[in-house]
């Protein structure tokens, strides 16, 4: 019988331990239900902040009175900027009217891999500013395309496709290389040249999808 009675009290604490830690875990996972919901507007607008400072590093706060990210389009033949189809990329509006463009473009020829990019471009096809959002370039080399790192970037500002030669100058180009380090920038002077060439090439139909989304939004 004690036999027993040792049995049936181990199997009861073993059920009320289990009860226990199931409640444990129930309130523990309403914690972080309860949790998230109260965060997720913060998190959301951090996001969107983040999204707006990189944007207008690249162009002007004069050169919008709207936010940028209420004029966000799909870009049209984002495939040739090596980018996803249905990317975006954003508009800025000044009275109304267009007053220039923030181009993603990504290139593939990074010494160790993809570098991405944020290209902005006046109505006349100049660059405003360019940022590196994310590469894998070798520190201390090839990450000087970092704005943390140095201000090279800021060479592009008001280039156009006719006023330099677009590349660098162990190519016979107008734009700096690295010390010890050619491949990266000479990626990023490709890729700031096809992100205005893309944006000579497709305005109408920029114009178009930007319309299009602008329509939508108002439906």
């Amino acid at each position: 019988m004690m036999s027993d009675n040792t049995d049936n009290n181990m199997w009861k604490n073993i059920r009320t331990n289990a009860i226990n830690l199931g409640g444990m875990a129930i309130a523990a996972a309403a914690v972080l239900a309860a949790v998230y919901l109260l965060t997720k507007p913060l998190i959301t607008e951090n996001q969107r902040q983040a999204q707006l400072a990189a944007l207008t590093q690249v162009i002007p706060v004069s050169y919008f009175d709207e936010e940028l990210l209420q004029h966000a389009f799909i870009l049209p033949a984002a495939e040739r900027l090596n980018l996803n189809p249905g990317t975006l990329a954003y508009a800025a509006i000044l009275n109304k009217h267009v007053n220039g463009w923030v181009l993603p473009v990504t290139t593939l020829d990074g010494y160790s891999g993809a570098i991405h990019l944020l290209v902005g471009i006046d109505i006349h096809g100049d660059a405003t500013g360019v940022r590196i959002t994310s590469h894998k370039e070798t520190p201390g080399l090839g990450d000087k395309v970092d704005y943390q790192k140095s201000q090279w970037v800021d060479d592009f500002i008001g280039a156009s496709l006719t006023s330099h030669q677009w590349a660098v100058k162990k190519d016979q180009g107008d734009f700096d290389q690295f010390t010890g380090a050619t491949i990266t920038p000479r990626a990023v002077v490709n890729a700031v040249k096809a992100a205005l060439a893309h944006h000579q090439q497709y305005q109408d139909q920029m114009l178009a999808a930007l319309q299009s989304t602008t329509t939508q939004g108002e439906q």
